[in-house]
């Protein structure tokens, strides 16, 4: 930062230079062009050149704010906010006590450029290290936290010698007060903000496949830390476990690790007693993609206790870091989520085609998941992950089997097509938000109705999730295929159909069910809209794109052929609105007793 001619900070990493008469940054020996000359003409258009004193240091405070998004995503690297790290400081006077700041020893072992501690009122009582050396080099040139020890120091690498055991002699970069804070077991708060991101899986996040390779990454595969070994800020906690096992511990991090399936296993092993925290919205957080709480949790360590994770409560901040009620949270055991309620059934010999959606194949031929069929089988179910997170995109069913990323799924057969239809529906109906992200379904608790089954299956009948259609001529990996829709709830008189249907099963199924009013409004005003599509023929490139080359078309095939003939003044309009009416009428019906029966927490 400089008026022109002096500078007002020695030793930055980068600097503003002239060429050309355009403004471009030195950094590390080679010069970058503005990505926007407009918004640095506004920037000067705000403040005096240079900047007065408190906005010089606030401004380098957000420098890591200003690193390239897609390096801060690969790291999973996110500047605090000054507002909620206020928050933070609020809640350890709570936990800890008002004199926190003065009875504790404090390292932050990923500080970033020190946002976290510029509120400590006792720098002297201060360990900051990062990374990045040029991080430390911003808060030298920026006198963030003088009192502080700030060092570089790669935490998840240095001082690991090869048998996992913590030595300080292989770097020296630990200070000695430090290393003798550790050894007399005086009071430490680790506090900070880990980078969340996760290693290369087989979703496919090609972006971070060596992110998270790391010595203590290591240390946890073979220590059988299960997932939790690809989490970075998962790492973190694993060695301070090691090396701290009696810390109190302060950090920003996502929720799984308290409630996640595929975090038991870290849960088993990590010890810790909840003394208090919040969650805040992750739109508080520049850069952050998504709508998914942030937790600020505040825990006591004692990697030789039995102390597990039951249940916590958090105060609930919004984006603005403002409080706006409580949440709780819950570590219940793998087989008490709804993911293990239904059995898989075993993959036969029968070839079928894979689809990505109701009657549009994969276009992949090699390593495709699901090829083959089942015994019985009517439909297959698409139900990916156990939390509120998934279940908007990742929960449909299928007329032949999908293929959509390293997702598996189950067979629907007339045996078990109650429970499938009960989870389908538990899993669609809430609406997901930023709170609920990562609450987990579970299997009910309470006797389930025959009306709340039978209300169940007339809603997953009419869900656009519904994806159970019928087709001929289906091309896949040089092959023409057909498929068999099971799901229609009526015969072909009462519909006014142009040719038979080649399976009556759900209409079978459905006869003789006492159904609720609500469902038979639901099924009443749906015939209608089936009744409508079959009153005409649709156009060829509709009948193309939707395979409408046979009768027995699905839910699916009818709503977005009917949707098209609503764009075309050659057709009558078709009203959806009392039909909406009445599936709505269903749906908030059915909603609250997703929680009354066990299904979600409250």
């Amino acid at each position: 930062m400089s008026d022109g001619t002096t500078a007002t900070h020695d030793n930055l990493t980068a600097q503003l230079l002239h060429k050309n008469n355009a403004p471009v940054f030195s950094l590390n020996g080679k010069l970058y062009e503005l990505g926007s000359k407009e918004g640095y003409r506004q920037f000067w258009a705000i403040y005096h050149r240079p900047p007065k004193a408190e906005y010089r240091n606030y401004l380098l405070e957000r420098r890591d704010s200003l690193i390239p998004l897609d390096e801060r995503r690969f790291k999973g690297a996110y500047y605090t906010p000054l507002n909620v790290v206020d928050k933070a400081y609020d809640k350890l006077a709570e936990t800890l006590g008002k004199n926190w700041q003065k009875n504790y020893i404090v390292w932050d072992m990923c500080c970033g450029v020190g946002n976290l501690e510029v509120k400590h009122n006792y720098p002297h009582n201060i360990y900051m290290s990062t990374l990045e050396q040029k991080d430390v080099d911003v808060m030298k040139a920026t006198k963030t936290c003088v009192g502080a020890q700030r060092f570089q120091y790669d935490y998840l690498n240095d001082d690991i010698d090869d048998f996992g055991q913590i030595d300080y002699s292989l770097t020296n970069k630990i200070p000695e007060g430090l290393r003798k804070a550790i050894k007399e077991g005086k009071k430490i708060l680790v506090l900070m903000n880990p980078p969340y991101a996760e290693a290369a899986n087989s979703q496919g996040n090609e972006g971070k496949t060596d992110v998270a390779k790391t010595n203590i990454g290591s240390l946890m595969n073979n220590a059988d830390y299960g997932y939790a070994a690809r989490e970075l800020f998962l790492q973190f906690i694993a060695r301070i476990g090691i090396e701290i096992p009696t810390a109190t511990i302060a950090m920003f991090s996502t929720l799984k690790y308290v409630n996640a399936p595929n975090f038991e296993k870290f849960r088993e092993v990590w010890k810790a007693k909840y003394l208090g925290g919040f969650v805040v919205h992750s739109k508080a957080f520049d850069g952050l993609k998504g709508n998914f709480p942030i937790g600020f949790l505040v825990w006591q360590t004692n990697q030789k206790s039995k102390t597990s994770i039951t249940e916590i409560s958090v105060d609930v901040l919004d984006k603005n870091a403002i409080p706006i009620g409580e949440k709780a949270f819950y570590n219940l055991p793998n087989n008490a989520f709804l993911s293990e309620w239904m059995v898989r059934l075993k993959k036969n010999k029968e070839d079928v085609i894979p689809l990505i959606n109701a009657v549009t194949p994969t276009t992949k031929t090699e390593h495709v998941r699901n090829t083959k069929w089942s015994n019985n089988a009517i439909a297959h179910f698409f139900c990916n992950g156990n939390d509120l997170q998934n279940s908007g995109t990742m929960t449909a069913i299928f007329s032949s089997v999908h293929s959509i990323g390293h997702a598996g799924g189950y067979f629907i057969t007339p045996e078990n097509l109650w429970q499938a239809v009960i989870v389908f529906s538990v899993k669609r109906i809430i609406k997901p938000t930023w709170l609920n992200d990562r609450d987990q379904f579970l299997q009910p608790t309470e006797p389930l109705t025959e009306e709340f089954k039978n209300d169940c299956l007339v809603w997953m009948l009419f869900n656009g999730s519904n994806l159970t259609a019928s087709a001929n001529d289906l091309e896949w990996n040089g092959k023409k295929w057909s498929i068999v829709n099971h799901f229609i709830p009526y015969t072909e008189k009462e519909v006014n159909a142009s040719d038979s249907f080649k399976s009556d099963f759900m209409v079978k199924y459905l006869k003789g069910k006492k159904l609720s009013d609500e469902a038979k409004l639901v099924l009443e005003k749906g015939k209608e809209l089936w009744k409508a599509y079959f009153a005409h023929t649709d156009e060829r490139k509709v009948r193309d794109e939707l395979k409408l080359n046979r009768a027995d078309v699905g839910w699916y095939q009818i709503r977005k052929a009917l949707q098209e003939r609503n764009k075309n003044s050659d057709f009558p309009p078709v009203s959806f609105k009392a039909f909406e009416e009445t599936y709505k009428a269903l749906t908030e019906k059915l909603q609250p007793q997703v929680y009354e029966l066990g299904f979600l927490k409250n």
